[in-house]
Order: C-alpha cells, then sequence, then structure tokens
C-alpha cells in the first residue's frame, strides 16, 4: 500500500476511443491542461511495442506533475516509469503485481460483485474500482450493470478507496458520490472536449 490519495475525477484514456495518436496525445494534454491530476492509459488492442511507445510519449507531454496509471501491463507501466498498474480479474493478482511492481507502486483492481470486493480488500490494493455502474459501450463484453445499489454495497465492503466506473455522465456524477464512490473513472464521458466536460463534472461535485 502507498499514500496515495484518488482525486475525484479519474480519466481514462482508451487509445481505441481516438482515430490516431495525435488525438490521444491531444486528449492527454487537455486533461492535463483542465486540471487532471491523474490519467489512466488503456490500450487492449495494440502490441507490446506500440503500447510502450504511446506510454512513454504520455510520460514526456504530462511530465511528473501527473499520475499514470497502466491499464493491465505491469512491466510495461515499470518500463515506462509510470506511477501505478490497473488489473482486471483477468490479469495478475493484485499480489503478483506488487511482487513486480514494489511496495511503492499504485496497484488497483476491478471488481463487479461482492465477492469480488471482499477478494480484492482482503489482497490489499491502493484503490478497488467498482462497476459498470450503468450501462456502458467502453468495453466489448461488460460484466451486469451493478446500479447505485452496487456501489453502496462496494462501500459497505471495504474502506478501500473506492473507484466507481462505467457509464457515468454529469447527470448523475453526483448520486455515485453519494452513493459511496470516491472517485469517477470516466472514459467516453470526456470527449470529444475533455476541458469542458472535466469542468462540468467538477461542477457537478463540488
Amino acid at each position: 500500500m502507498t499514500d496515495f490519495r484518488l482525486p475525484r475525477l479519474y480519466p481514462i484514456l482508451d487509445n481505441s476511443c481516438f482515430p490516431d495518436e495525435k488525438r490521444l496525445f491531444a486528449a492527454a494534454h487537455a486533461l492535463a491542461s483542465a486540471g487532471c491530476t491523474l490519467v489512466q492509459y488503456r490500450n487492449k488492442i495494440g502490441s507490446s511495442r506500440e503500447m510502450l511507445s504511446q506510454a512513454r510519449e504520455l510520460r514526456r507531454i504530462l511530465g511528473r506533475g501527473i499520475t499514470l496509471i497502466m491499464n493491465d501491463r505491469a512491466d510495461l507501466a515499470l518500463a515506462a516509469d509510470f506511477d501505478g498498474v490497473h488489473v482486471g480479474q483477468d490479469d495478475l493478482s493484485v499480489d503478483a503485481v506488487r511482487r513486480i511492481v514494489g511496495p511503492d507502486f499504485i496497484v488497483g483492481t476491478s471488481t463487479h460483485n461482492p465477492e469480488q470486493v471482499r477478494e480484492a480488500d482482503v489482497a490489499n490494493p491502493d484503490y478497488i474500482a467498482i462497476g459498470p455502474v450503468f450501462a456502458t459501450s467502453s468495453k466489448a463484453n461488460p460484466d451486469p450493470v451493478v446500479g447505485l445499489a452496487g456501489v453502496r454495497l462496494a462501500r459497505s465492503l471495504s474502506n478501500k478507496p473506492l473507484v466507481a466506473i462505467g457509464g457515468i455522465t454529469s447527470a448523475h456524477a453526483r448520486s455515485v458520490i453519494d452513493a459511496g464512490a470516491n472517485s469517477l473513472a470516466l472514459i467516453s464521458a470526456l470527449l470529444p472536449d475533455p476541458v469542458k466536460s472535466v469542468a462540468q463534472f467538477s461542477s457537478m461535485l463540488m
């Protein structure tokens, strides 16, 4: 465990949401300009070479002032000088990742039901993600929607920082936080204008 503190907004830059690298990097710059302090990079279809190249460019663009989280790949997170890694249910376990990255790296994990939340809590990650809260188009084969009730239940099962993910828009951002989430993971909701979207979400969460 680190002394990491989650920001209210947890932007995810998914490579598949952008037509080319130029747009990906422009979105990263826009998120930093909008005041975001943490960004996750996700690339489910690229080669390891492409992922490492993009990750290193993101680190160069964003500098050390932004906390960078790599989706899935602990090895690439280390190689790109990221700050953390996020793993899903089909990836390496939290314990296995911790053995790779060491005690000072941020490690987060995804959960989709109460049993997984309980298991994650025991594994002692830096944060737990719960979702999808609402229907989402950002994942090819999403798990069943958990709703606000699922966020409340996850909150009751763990004292770890809780990230809510899946179909969250500014219309119900406040209700997700009120249900117990510490942070909102956002993908398509921040596009196509990250600066405007971050401002809108931030105003809802004041």
